[in-house]
């Protein structure tokens, strides 16, 4: 997969029908190999009285695009926005898919975190948010703005975007699922083991998650979760200290770890990040601190719900009257 960047112009139509269509030029070089690839078209354009929006691109019966108005176009404010979406013909030989979504000039979790630090109301800030979001992703609602209960199963500090409050939206839903609730079922392919390695709960890496049961995917997401708080934790500045960025497990495995190698660590051995004792000293990590171990259970039942961590954090952020 290639990621090109590059410049569009808005043209709105006159077709009556208000639609927005975007027309651009683009000089691309790229050698196909006889296997069907996936081309990405990452462009960031003014539109919308000028504010700026990415247009992804995708080409048809290839890939499904990753972030699929799988959420029926309802706006979440702790989840990444789709403004729009549309398709159109390159030459005749295959169609283009487009996904227009808000930019947040700040980059991803992971970028932002290797080169900021936050003070403890931006880590609760940004924890708070994530929580959020999943929470209400997590969660079915009924009604003509509804949406189906969604479990993410690749959340990771790359999915998430960074806004210019400090606080934080998830995106990229390609390996999302739904939960159907009248069949009580999954829209999910055969595949059980997908993801980043990394992130990945002990039960997905055992292939023993219980792929009938939505609840199974939910907790995996949770397990992620509580990794993401840690990386956040860790780059907390509090008096000047504070511990330079690391992914988790960045002294137990390689940089590109492998299923077995991850396995062993999380599963066999059972470790998880470690938690500095100086964070037992200052309350916000210490929150942080209890609430990422209740997400990282070996045993997933025992896990914290989105929910339950998004009530946590909120409540202690009251506390110290956050805003």
């Amino acid at each position: 997969m290639q990621i090109i960047t590059g410049h569009i112009s808005p043209k709105v139509s006159s077709s009556g029908d208000d639609a927005t269509w975007v027309t651009w030029k683009m000089a691309l070089t790229i050698a196909l190999p006889i296997c069907a690839i996936c081309v990405i078209v990452m462009v960031i354009y003014h539109i919308h009285m000028t504010k700026r929006r990415p247009a992804r691109h995708f080409p048809d019966d290839s890939l499904e695009a990753p972030d699929r108005p799988i959420l029926g176009g309802v706006t979440i404010r702790d989840m990444l926005e789709m403004t729009t979406s549309g398709s159109g013909s390159d030459n005749g030989t295959w169609t283009q898919l487009w996904l227009i979504t808000d930019y947040h000039e700040k980059g991803s979790l992971f970028d932002y975190l290797n080169r900021s630090t936050v003070d403890t109301n931006g880590m609760i800030r940004m924890a708070l948010s994530i929580a959020t979001g999943l929470a209400h992703l997590h969660m079915e609602i009924v009604g003509t703005q509804g949406k189906p209960a969604i479990a993410h199963r690749d959340l990771k500090s790359k999915n998430i975007l960074v806004k210019t409050n400090g606080t934080c939206a998830i995106g990229d839903l390609g390996l999302a699922v739904r939960h159907d609730v009248i069949t009580d079922t999954v829209d999910i392919q055969l595949n059980n083991r997908v993801g980043t390695k990394r992130y990945m709960a002990p039960e997905v890496l055992e292939e023993t998650i219980n792929m009938n049961h939505f609840d199974s995917f939910k907790r995996a997401d949770v397990y992620a979760l509580g990794l993401i708080l840690w990386e956040i934790a860790r780059r907390c500045n509090v008096g000047g200290i504070h511990d330079e960025y690391q992914l988790p497990f960045y002294d137990l495995v390689p940089s590109d770890p492998t299923i077995e190698e991850m396995r062993k660590v999380v599963c066999i051995d059972r470790q998880r990040p470690s938690i500095p004792n100086r964070w037992q000293s200052i309350e916000a990590l210490q929150v942080m601190s209890k609430v990422m171990k209740e997400c990282w259970y070996h045993n997933a039942a025992a896990r914290l719900t989105a929910l339950r961590i998004k009530k946590s954090l909120a409540n202690y952020g009251a506390m110290e009257d956050l805003k």
